[in-house]
């Protein structure tokens, strides 16, 4: 289960988005690859130009703060919460939209249940839910079918044993 902070819980919210995937990789290696955010644009197309504001990179970690774009937006990001190897969240904020998004991995004996869900508030993201339909849903379910991808294939460059540097 996603712990929604208050405000983003989706009984509050205009607009939720939720997709999930089973992967054959390790829970390690698809944690390492999904905190390793200074790479995601290496290989999920809906994100550029990550920027660490707070915390040094390439990982995130409990209060990392990073701008980068996606969905066409730039927006700032603030890491609030996270369980290494099980769950982060993050907010988003950016013109027309305030969002969180959190991720939670279940290890089990076939592989890893991958989860994550996004809340948005914000006249953005309103209009892009009536424009443009399951957006969200499809390029959230890219990003966990390209996660899957990259963490089969082991963990990213400098990572260590749980994604740590």
């Amino acid at each position: 289960m996603i712990r929604w902070p208050e405000r983003y819980h989706p009984e509050r919210t205009p607009v939720h988005a939720c997709n999930e995937l089973r992967s054959p990789a390790p829970a390690a290696a698809l944690w390492a690859w999904l905190v390793r955010a200074a790479l995601w644009p290496t290989w999920y197309e809906n994100s550029s130009n990550v920027e660490f504001l707070e915390g040094t990179g390439p990982d995130l970690a409990p209060g990392t703060v990073f701008r980068w774009r996606t969905f066409g937006v730039t927006v700032t990001s603030r890491v609030e919460e996270f369980v290494p190897g099980e769950r982060i969240g993050w907010t988003a904020r950016g013109i027309g939209v305030d969002a969180y998004h959190a991720w939670l991995l279940e290890p089990g004996p076939e592989g890893c249940r991958i989860l994550t869900e996004e809340t948005q508030h914000g006249w953005l993201a309103r209009a892009g839910s009536v424009l443009m339909p399951a957006r969200m849903e499809k390029y959230h379910q890219l990003w966990i079918e390209e996660l899957s991808r990259q963490a089969q294939g082991g963990l990213p460059p400098d990572a260590g044993p749980a994604g740590t540097r």
